[in-house]
């Protein structure tokens, strides 16, 4: 631990869509001294307790070891969703940096580390039930994003056997948003052309209703809730994050007061794959045929175990993004600067 002052915990990716929530809620929190937080782009934004480093941990020069040494925990957050027509890329920062993160843990001798799995890292599963976190995590090996995900899951296998000494939570969430990551998470799935104001129910003659696209949400400062708790509980292993009821295209046309109509899975992907081999759409078919097998998660351990349970429902939670999607909401941050289009 550290001196009298409060556990001091670094966060990677703290100016992304879930850094920035964890980094407010660990700056609130009486137990915690300091926050480092590590980011390619130092931002404006200046919260409490909270100190900034700038290390692009794709980077073989990247030296996480000396911003980790003291810390308490290490809550490991970066992540790049793009380019997806170059893996190869995503493969160096999202793969290679989170391994140099384990190895620079153990380097610094850090008690506690805290990783971003996700729902993606799960094998195909269930639509009509819920699994728990012994669900098999292969991923879909197709998609970029699950094939990283599931690949470190095994690193981190690996680091728990060689590294006992060290407390390693990985948490599971569904698919995160909140009013402030709108504009981010457009340009990322919908493309920097695509204008927010588009996005409107009145605009939709139907709903396209997929078969197997049922999925769920979470609010960011949900998940970033259970984040601060795994930092602060004494707890191992896993934890799925989730919120009710789970989405899909009758719970959208209730929201929109649209008319679902069932489209088969190879137009659906047929549209999406055209869209993406043009580059019209950053969002890749392979992301599109994972989503479709996503299993639902329950979250009863996060319950028990954390005393975790999110404040929004999903509605909530998808209602919230709309409105900012539709403003071009963002944050102080430059992964988050709202834009409303171009």
């Amino acid at each position: 631990m550290s001196s009298g002052s409060g556990r001091k915990v670094v966060v990677t990716g703290a100016t992304g869509n879930v850094g920035t929530s964890v980094v407010r809620l660990l700056a609130e929190d009486p137990e915690v001294g300091s926050v480092v937080g590590l980011a390619r782009r130092i931002p404006d934004w200046a919260p409490p307790k909270t100190e900034w480093s700038a290390v692009d941990l794709a980077s073989e020069q990247a030296q996480p070891a000396e911003v980790f040494e003291g810390a308490d925990a290490v809550v490991h957050l970066a992540w790049a969703f793009q380019p997806t027509h170059d893996p190869a890329r995503t493969w160096r920062t999202n793969v290679l940096g989170s391994i140099r993160v384990f190895e620079a843990v153990a380097a610094a001798r850090v008690p506690v580390l805290v990783h971003a799995s996700s729902v993606g890292a799960y094998s195909p599963g269930p639509k009509d039930r819920a699994v728990d976190e012994s669900w098999p995590t292969h991923g879909w090996p197709d998609a970029a994003y699950c094939r990283e995900k599931a690949y470190l899951e095994r690193t981190l296998d690996t680091f728990e056997r060689d590294h006992p000494d060290v407390r390693v939570v990985r948490m599971r969430p569904a698919f995160l948003f909140k009013r402030e990551s709108a504009s981010e998470q457009r340009r990322i799935f919908g493309g920097r052309l695509l204008p927010g104001p588009a996005a409107r129910p009145d605009l939709l003659p139907f709903l396209p209703d997929v078969p197997g696209l049922r999925v769920q949400a979470l609010h960011t400062e949900d998940a970033a809730e259970a984040y601060r708790l795994a930092v602060r509980t004494d707890v191992r292993g896993a934890f799925n994050l989730a919120a009710d009821p789970p989405v899909d295209a009758a719970l959208l046309g209730e929201m929109f007061d649209a008319r679902p109509v069932r489209l088969p899975r190879t137009a659906a992907r047929s549209a999406i794959a055209a869209a993406w081999n043009l580059r019209l759409l950053p969002a890749s078919p392979h992301l599109f045929d994972a989503v479709l097998r996503l299993p639902l998660m329950d979250c009863t351990r996060a319950r028990v175990d954390l005393g975790w349970r999110p404040e929004r429902t999903a509605t909530e939670v998808l209602e919230e993004f709309w409105h900012g999607l539709r403003a071009g909401e963002g944050a102080p941050t430059e992964p988050l600067r709202g834009r409303k289009v171009g």
